[in-house]
């Protein structure tokens, strides 16, 4: 499968991979790539995977699919690189965060590199898609991957906050052993949506509240 990842995700990752479904996958991914435009480019496919190691995930929060337009993806959930104007969903993220959290100041930058370095796992639950077709690679292999992921941080970490957003993030909650790792649930903050409880969540200073209460380190949530 495309793209690097950091070694300390080998164990997790190598056995999925030599599954049936994860061959599939990657073979259909491969001819998409030679017909189509496919987002993000090959390299940062796993960038989730590469920019927070296995055991210092402290933080999951699950996105659906990688944006669509033309230089918007690069592995990460609602982030986008440096230079890249800001997707909705991001400004409300940010939005919610100037209320929640004392002193955080409304970022010119969607890159969320640094939440990634802190040991927040962005995590899409489809990891690749064709240029301006959202949902295009949805049902073909990715969400069981996905999953099979979630699922494994679940069992093998502790104290882990999986923050849940939208119908669709919330389904992957029977995944979680919510006794071992706190859940935060509330709708998507797309501008759909976001008025109907994602503004006053407060579900980042929830999750440095929850690791600090577990003796670890809380996020720097400033970009």
């Amino acid at each position: 499968m495309a793209g690097r990842y950091d070694p300390s995700w080998e164990p997790i990752l190598k056995p999925l991979f030599k599954q049936d479904y994860m061959r599939n996958l990657s073979n259909f991914v491969q001819q998409e790539r030679q017909q189509t435009l496919i987002f993000p480019p090959k390299s940062l496919v796993l960038n989730a995977f590469r920019l927070t190691p296995f055991d210092e995930v402290k933080v999951v929060i699950l996105g659906q699919d990688p944006y669509h337009n033309d230089g918007q993806a690069h592995g990460l959930s609602f982030s986008v690189p440096r230079g890249i104007a800001l997707p909705p969903s991001l400004k409300n993220i940010y939005t919610e965060l100037q209320s929640d959290i004392p002193g955080f100041q409304y970022p010119a930058s969607g890159d969320l590199t640094k939440w990634a370095k802190e040991g927040v796992l962005l995590l899409n639950a489809t990891l690749t898609v064709r240029a301006h077709q959202a949902a295009s690679h949805q049902r073909r292999g990715w969400e069981e991957f996905t999953d099979q992921i979630i699922h494994l941080i679940s069992q093998k970490l502790e104290n882990v906050v999986f923050i849940l957003w939208g119908s669709y993030a919330q389904k992957k909650t029977m995944l979680i052993d919510a006794q071992k790792h706190l859940i935060l649930r509330s709708v998507h903050p797309s501008p759909l949506s976001a008025h109907r409880g994602f503004f006053g969540c407060k579900h980042f200073s929830q999750a440095n509240a929850y690791l600090q209460s577990k003796g670890r380190k809380p996020i720097d949530w400033q970009i």
